[in-house]
């Protein structure tokens, strides 16, 4: 899979996300302070890594600042995106199970590796359901605007 990948600092997991998803065998495309030539603006590399989701250049995206926020609140601007501000594997699951979320949104201050490994495992491991009345929900927030 495709992963687009943001964070707006090397500190906590943000120096770590991108080989995490490399090892799980993801292809990563980077942005923020994880690329060279990009700025690491957390509104900006969260944006970029949402657009890459939205435009079809990955299937889902993770975004980092220090708290996961402001990375959520900005990849959910882009239309498409359905990013989760994820602090428990139970929630990273809820949110690919209930919500089809496509972006991760995580804290870099609050998670740690072995956190970090049992949000992966549970997002990844997650179907989206197949209940009508979550589908309808899910339908019904891509219509909001």
């Amino acid at each position: 899979m495709k992963i687009s990948v943001s964070a707006d600092m090397l500190d906590g997991i943000g120096a770590d996300i991108a080989e995490e998803l490399r090892k799980r065998g993801h292809e990563v495309l980077v942005h923020g302070a994880l690329s060279d030539d990009e700025s690491n603006d957390w509104a900006r590399a969260s944006e970029a890594a949402a657009r890459d989701v939205a435009e079809g250049r990955a299937d889902q995206g993770v975004v980092c600042c220090w708290t996961g926020t402001g990375a959520s609140i900005a990849a959910n601007k882009v239309a498409g995106v359905r990013a989760a501000l994820c602090t428990d594997a139970y929630t990273a699951q809820g949110a690919r199970r209930w919500n089809d979320a496509n972006v991760l949104a995580l804290s870099l201050r609050m998670t740690s590796l072995p956190l970090l490994d049992e949000i992966l495992d549970a997002w990844f491991a997650a179907d989206v359901t197949d209940d009508e009345d979550d589908l309808a929900s899910i339908d019904h927030v891509a219509k909001i605007r």
